[in-house]
């Protein structure tokens, strides 16, 4: 049998950054030399990090009326009265490449083994984390994903005949970590009264960081200075400078500017971390690790109901009557490690057994401070709704899909347009194969493909613009058909591929619409 294949954590990023890119065939080395050596890392001068938002429309629930009937919005009023929108802003933030590999290291080599290594001491709790990390699947090569999570969560619903179900959010959780309680639990881990000098070093670049803003170096609000960056790769460097000396004349000249964390409690003082970083999910787990044990014990132990975390989203199931109890417990231990519950999120379902022994959901909503439970109104955790009978995919995510496939190919009839009049072309190839990969069952399957890559180029003897066509292979890693598919596998519940059943229909029209 073979053995398998162990996960490398160095591994090659393809964006742009201060730095070049790496070479890992050539540089594992160089690379194993630096990172391995505590000393080293200790000295190590971290770059600013980079920094963009990445923005979610959403078009969300914002209250009930007395009836009971969902109120959906794009914006919605504040504390103070005043009209926010509710798209979702999440900011990521990511190292030069030589930074990305020693947060690697650090991560999956020497933190997450310590980690797993508490854990096992109590296969409970372990039960209960399952965000970043890697749980095998019983019987099975295969690790958990948010499907197999969530299925546990309603398993156990299914499995009573009354019961609550919580799914709480934690607010900003990322840039609310206070700095000082991740010091102490960093040197709980290590088992040290203060951070090595290597650990340490790491710990000020992700709590006192600097970075710049992405959308500095664009030259127009779309894209950045191609020529300079055709320039630098003709001179063998992957990155948006031409060396660290280009970099700092250009700071120092005033040219780009760099920012501080930016991240402050409600006292004000500095806090969080930045998302998007290798070492960042690893760090938040173990934030939380303290708070872990103690739900464990009261929602488990005390209560005999069950507790499970998924990064910042927390899902409880229990016996009614521990309703009121639970949500206090769980504010009131948050607050303790300077986090809060983002009440607009929070789900809270009741699931009882009707007189023909099938469960019904009731949503508990508070309206003008008053709690009212509506019929029907399903728990969403991990993407998924569960209203006691069908597990169905979010309707949200099922309309970003959509909408993402529309918009690819209204972009994609746009760019065919323009190609036309610029260079005065009759046709155009459309490439249709590609768009039945990305959005029907065609590409639902991961596998080896080969990447058909044109490029519009100038013939040089007859001077007219030419189609040429590069293949490459490449992986292809599914889509959300396919996730589909595999969640109604694996949930055993055939309502989610009926969700998607329609998918080719408007896909079809949608071609006709834009392509005739």
């Amino acid at each position: 049998m073979k053995k398998p294949k162990k996960k490398d954590w160095l591994k090659a990023k393809g964006y742009l950054h201060i730095t070049n890119r790496i070479n890992i065939s050539n540089e594992r080395g160089k690379i194993n030399k630096l990172v391995k050596n505590p000393s080293l890392v200790a000295k190590h001068a971290f770059c600013p990090l980079f920094h963009k938002k990445i923005t979610e429309r959403r078009y969300k629930v914002i209250s009930y009326t007395e009836k009971g009937t969902a109120v959906r919005n794009h914006s919605k009023f504040d504390k103070k009265g005043k009209k926010v929108s509710t798209k979702k802003i999440r900011p990521i933030h990511y190292a030069t490449h030589i930074d990305a590999q020693i947060y690697s290291y650090y991560s999956s080599e020497i933190l997450q083994k310590k980690y797993e290594s508490e854990l096992i001491k109590n296969s409970h709790l372990s039960e209960c984390i399952l965000a970043y990390r890697r749980i095998k699947i019983d019987n099975s090569k295969s690790h958990k994903n948010n499907i197999h999570f969530a299925k546990e969560i309603f398993d156990e619903i299914k499995s009573k005949d009354e019961c609550v179900a919580f799914a709480f959010d934690i607010e900003n959780f990322f840039s609310s970590l206070n700095h000082k309680h991740l010091k102490k639990a960093w040197c709980q881990l290590l088992d040290t009264k203060s951070l090595p000098p290597d650990h340490y070093n790491i710990f000020k670049s992700i709590t006192n960081f600097s970075y710049i803003n992405l959308n500095d170096l664009r030259v127009n609000p779309i894209s950045y200075d191609e020529k300079k960056l055709s320039e630098n790769r003709k001179m063998g460097t992957q990155a948006f400078f031409s060396s660290i000396h280009e970099f700092r004349k250009k700071i120092n000249d005033g040219e780009l500017r760099i920012y501080k964390n930016q991240f402050l409690d409600k006292d004000k003082k500095i806090c969080g971390i930045p998302q998007g970083l290798a070492i960042s999910a690893m760090l938040a787990n173990l934030y939380l690790f303290e708070f872990d044990k103690e739900m464990y014990n009261e929602i488990s132990i005390k209560f005999r109901g069950i507790y499970r975390r998924y990064s910042d989203d927390i899902a409880i199931v229990c016996p009614l009557e521990h309703k009121n109890e639970i949500e206090s417990i769980v504010e009131k231990k948050l607050k303790k490690y300077h986090l809060n519950i983002s009440s607009g999120k929070t789900e809270i379902c009741r699931f009882k057994r009707n007189t023909n022994g099938l469960l019904d959901s009731y949503g508990i909503k508070k309206i003008k401070d008053e709690e009212i439970e509506i019929e029907g109104i399903p728990l969403k955790y991990l993407g998924f709704e569960f209203n006691g009978r069908k597990i169905l995919i979010k309707s949200k995510n099922l309309s970003k899909f959509y909408r993402r496939m529309k918009y690819a190919i209204k972009s994609k009839a746009k760019r065919i347009k323009i190609l036309k009049e610029k260079n005065l072309l009759t046709e155009v190839p459309i490439y249709k194969r590609k768009i039945y990969r990305s959005y029907t069952d065609k590409g639902s399957r991961s596998k080896k493909i080969i990447a058909k890559i044109s490029r519009l180029e100038k013939n040089d003897i007859t001077g007219i613009f030419e189609y040429k066509i590069k293949k490459k292979d490449r992986k292809y890693w599914g889509n959300f058909i396919g996730y589909a598919y595999r969640a109604s596998k694996i949930m055993g519940d055939k309502s989610i591929k009926r969700q998607v059943r329609n998918h080719k229909k408007i896909l079809k029209k949608t071609l006709k619409k834009y392509f005739g």
